[in-house]
């Protein structure tokens, strides 16, 4: 394995970054960094699990799993002892709009790194061991997920926040759905994704620029020219307004609430990203953790989290609260969204925001990893090289009308869709349900924001 290895970087190094165009059209993303031994790269297609079909759900999440199960003329076993002989460590991951890979390796292990990469990209095996094994681990995780409270909660939340929509199923599927996938179905989604006009990449360490376009044109060689994906619609979260009760026998309460939000190209994104981090999203600053924590002990955290998908904008947030608590903490969570969408932050939250926010954002930059996971989302999220040369500017740049008119647009009138999963109670006018079916991905953790 490689040891995590620190970059010296910040938004300040991304005048070192270098756009390379390959002669299939593809462009990469290249920060040349001599000074530390070892090479990252970032690669995602477009797509991700909302391209499950209906009935196959899963689907992509496994095939993802399987990637680096076999490929070429290696099978799981081989592939695997040739990636640790050369200390490379290679992974593939999928979530609802993006299947992803990740590369570590050294310098001199380049070449091989590529070429495995290459292999695992165009030339899966999905062996009908490996996809037994991988299946029945998923099943596993779904099963002790199925009554997980967190899981559960951001389970169903999704579920009524996007009913019929492809984000509303789970992402990793079902036991029964996964058990319904074949083999036809992992080749028909792999052909249908893993794709040249759906990828973006990301690469940070010792290489050239001639010497990455050159690995990377190779790679591309493997691949078809165009994606085959199914339109995902853009649509709004629904449910605001409304309380879902999911008994369970727990002590406590995993409540997950939420309504729409903007999408990461709306023009008043970052307006409303720094009022969030006012709100809930500051952690240990913010309003909610405040009011919530600090000042009635209610809960250990709370959170609030903006979440741009490529087809909805979501605020999303998060406490978790002893049962007799449950409605006292909601109550307290809406009071707080609906003053601050009625009033708007004062003049020293906006300030205090906009240092944290500007202060902080060279942490995205610290390590190799980070920077080519940065230079992978920008290019996800459509901007151009010199958004992080921008983006402090652009933060400090929003003004307290802005930001109290984000809020306004933001928060509207403090409606929110709230899940809880345990025995909660002071939930006025809530439905109540039993559990069921298996679990997603856990959700009470807050999703990835897109605020580059």
């Amino acid at each position: 394995m490689i040891a995590a290895t620190t970059l010296a970087a910040s938004p300040a190094r991304s005048t070192d970054i270098k756009e390379l165009t390959t002669r299939q059209g593809v462009k990469a993303w290249l920060v040349e960094e001599n000074t530390v031994p070892v090479i990252a790269v970032e690669i995602a297609f477009r797509g991700g699990t909302a391209q499950d079909p209906a009935d196959k759900g899963g689907v992509v999440s496994l095939m993802a799993a399987l990637l680096d199960e076999g490929a070429g003329d290696m099978d799981a076993e081989a592939f695997q002892e040739t990636l640790e002989e050369k200390a490379i460590e290679l992974s593939f991951s999928s979530n609802r709009d993006t299947v992803t890979a990740s590369l570590r390796t050294l310098p001199e292990n380049l070449d091989e790194a590529f070429s495995l990469l290459g292999a695992a990209l165009s030339r899966p095996r999905f062996d009908d061991d490996a996809v037994e094994r991988m299946r029945g681990q998923i099943a596993a995780q779904l099963r002790r997920a199925a009554l997980d409270p967190d899981d559960l909660a951001g389970r169903t939340f999704f579920a009524e926040a996007f009913p019929g929509h492809p984000y509303g199923r789970p992402s990793r599927g079902t036991v029964e759905s996964l058990a319904g996938v074949r083999r036809d179905d992992l080749v028909e989604a792999h052909r249908r994704l893993v794709a040249r006009d759906s990828i973006v990449i990301g690469a940070v360490g010792a290489v050239t620029p001639d010497r990455l376009t050159a690995l990377v044109e190779s790679l591309l060689d493997g691949l078809p020219e165009r994606s085959e994906m199914t339109p995902v619609p853009t649509v709004e979260p629904q449910g605001a307004g409304r309380t879902e009760i999911v008994t369970l026998d727990v002590p406590q309460s995993s409540i997950i609430f939420g309504r729409p939000g903007p999408l990461r190209n709306d023009d008043d994104f970052i307006p409303a990203y720094v009022v969030n981090h006012i709100l809930g999203g500051g952690s240990f600053s913010s309003r909610l953790f405040t009011e919530v924590r600090e000042k009635r002990g209610l809960a250990y955290s709370v959170y609030s989290h903006l979440a741009p998908y490529d087809h909805a904008g979501l605020l999303y947030g998060g406490v978790a609260t002893r049962n007799d608590r449950a409605g006292q903490s909601i109550d307290l969570i809406q009071a707080e969204i609906r003053r601050i969408a009625e009033q708007g932050p004062t003049t020293e939250e906006l300030a205090s925001a906009k240092k944290y926010l500007i202060g902080s954002y060279a942490l995205r930059f610290d390590t190799s990893t980070k920077i080519a996971n940065q230079l992978t989302q920008l290019q996800l999220d459509h901007f151009g090289v010199d958004y992080i040369t921008r983006r402090n500017a652009l933060v400090d740049a929003v003004t307290i009308e802005e930001v109290k008119a984000a809020a306004k647009r933001l928060f509207g009138d403090g409606a929110l869709l709230v899940v809880a999963v345990g025995k909660p109670t002071g939930l006025e006018g809530a439905r109540i349900r039993a559990p069921g079916g298996t679990g997603d991905e856990p959700a009470a953790t807050p999703p990835e924001s897109n605020a580059r």
